[in-house]
C-alpha cells in the first residue's frame, strides 16, 4: 500500500510525543513493503531541533505553507491507498478536505491526543484539527487511548463510524538495554517534556522524595522546564534528549518514573510511548496509577505504582534484586506485546478491515 500521512512532526522529537511513535511505525511499515509519504509543515521550533532529515525507505515532505504544497499532496493522493490526518496537524482540516475531494483513498484520522481532544469537545471548545463535520467522513478513526468510553464519545460527539485503539509502542532497534553512562547516573530518573498538568504529580512523586533523600541522585531529562521549577541540590537536569540518547538515559537509572498527563490519567487506558521505551531499556518503572494500567503491565510484578511520596520512597528502598526482577518482567511484557513492529502489523490489519467495509458499502444492493 501507499500511505500518505499529514502529521504534526516526524522530523523533530523536541517537545512532542508524536515523532518517536511515527518513526517506529513508519520504519516497520516500510519493512512490511508499504510506501510512506509524510507531509509536515516546517515550523521554526521543530526546525531548530530537527533530529532526522529524511525518512528511510519513504519520503519526508517539509513545506512552508499549505497552498504551496497542495498540488504536490494532491498528486501523491492520486495513487495512494491510505491517507491519514493526525491530531495537532497544523493543516488537518485543509488536508481532510483534499483527501475527501480526491475520493479514492481510504481516509483515516489518528488522534494521538484523545483525552485532550475529548476534554476540549466536552468543554465546548474549538479543536483546530477537526472540522465542522467532526469525524463522520473518515472510514477509520484511530485512538491513542482505549477503554470503554472511547467508541461512545467519538460516535456521539464527533460522528465517528469505525473506531479502534492504536496504543503507544517502542522501537526496540533504538530502545534496548545498553551500558550505563556516568553523566546519566540516577537513583530515580524522569524523562518528559514539562507540562503544567503533570507538575503536581511530579512534585509529589519526584521532587518531594528528592528533598527527603539528599543522599540520592535524581535526574530529569526534557524540554520546556521553567526557571521557577522547584529544583533541589540533588536534582540534576539534562535539556532535551534525542531518541538516540534515551536508552543510555534509562539504562543509567536504578529506577525511572512515569507521570501521565491529567486528561490521559482521568480517561484511563492511556499508556504513553515513554512507558514502553523505559521498559524495553530494562529499567524498573514506577508510575502513577490510572484505570486500565493492568491491561498493559501487571502491578507489583512488571511495574510499580505510586500515589504519593511514601510510595516513591518505598520503591527506592527495595532491594536491587527485586527491582531487577520487575525490570526483566516489564521488558518481557513489552517485547511480547508493545513493539513498533507489532503495532505496524495491527495497523495494517485495521486498514484491511476498514477497506473491506468500504468495498461492501460501495457495492450496489441486489434487486
Amino acid at each position: 500500500m501507499k500511505i500518505v500521512i499529514f502529521g504534526l512532526t516526524i522530523s523533530s522529537s523536541w517537545g512532542n510525543g508524536h515523532a518517536t511513535l511515527w518513526r517506529g511505525l513508519c520504519k516497520h511499515l516500510v519493512r512490511l513493503g508499504h510506501t510512506i509519504v509524510f507531509f509536515e509543515r516546517d515550523l521554526p521550533y521543530y526546525a531548530g531541533a530537527r533530529d532526522i532529515h529524511e525518512l528511510p525507505g519513504g519520503e519526508l515532505k517539509l513545506f512552508s505553507d499549505w497552498e504551496s504544497v497542495r498540488p504536490i499532496a494532491n498528486q501523491d493522493l492520486r495513487d495512494a491507498d491510505i491517507a491519514i490526518v493526525t491530531s495537532y496537524c497544523p493543516d488537518a482540516i485543509a488536508a481532510t478536505d483534499l483527501i475527501l475531494m480526491e475520493g479514492r483513498t481510504l481516509p483515516v484520522f489518528y488522534d494521538l491526543d484523545t483525552p485532550v481532544t475529548l476534554s476540549r469537545i466536552v468543554a465546548g471548545e474549538t479543536v483546530p484539527y477537526i472540522g465542522p463535520r467532526g469525524l463522520a467522513d473518515f472510514d477509520l478513526v484511530l485512538s491513542f487511548t482505549g477503554g470503554p468510553r472511547i467508541s461512545h464519545e467519538f460516535r456521539s460527539r464527533l460522528g465517528a463510524r469505525h473506531i479502534e485503539p492504536l496504543y503507544g509502542h517502542v522501537d526496540t532497534d533504538i530502545h534496548r538495554p545498553v551500558p550505563p553512562l556516568p553523566h546519566y547516573r540516577a537513583d530515580l530518573s524522569y524523562l518528559g517534556t514539562y507540562s503544567d498538568d503533570r507538575q503536581r504529580t511530579l512534585e509529589a512523586l519526584f521532587v518531594a522524595p528528592a528533598r527527603d533523600r539528599h543522599d540520592l541522585r535524581f535526574l530529569i531529562g526534557g524540554a520546556q522546564y521553567p526557571d521557577d521549577f522547584p529544583w533541589s541540590p540533588n536534582i540534576y537536569f539534562v535539556r532535551h534528549l534525542p531518541p538516540s540518547e534515551h536508552a543510555a538515559f534509562f539504562a543509567s537509572s536504578r529506577l525511572t518514573l512515569n507521570v501521565t498527563r491529567r486528561a490521559m490519567a482521568q480517561m484511563g487506558w492511556c499508556p504513553s510511548g515513554r512507558l514502553f521505551e523505559a521498559a524495553a531499556c530494562g529499567v524498573p518503572i514506577l508510575s502513577d496509577s490510572w484505570e486500565g494500567i493492568e491491561t498493559f503491565f501487571a502491578p507489583g510484578d512488571e511495574i510499580l505504582l505510586a500515589k504519593d511520596e511514601d510510595d516513591t520512597l518505598a520503591a527506592l528502598a527495595m532491594p536491587d534484586a527485586e527491582l531487577r526482577r520487575i525490570a526483566r518482567r516489564g521488558r518481557e511484557r513489552t517485547i511480547d506485546r508493545h513493539t513498533s513492529d507489532k503495532r505496524a502489523n495491527e495497523l495494517v490489519a485495521m486498514f484491511e478491515r476498514a477497506a473491506s467495509v468500504r468495498v461492501r458499502q460501495q457495492q450496489p444492493e441486489e434487486v
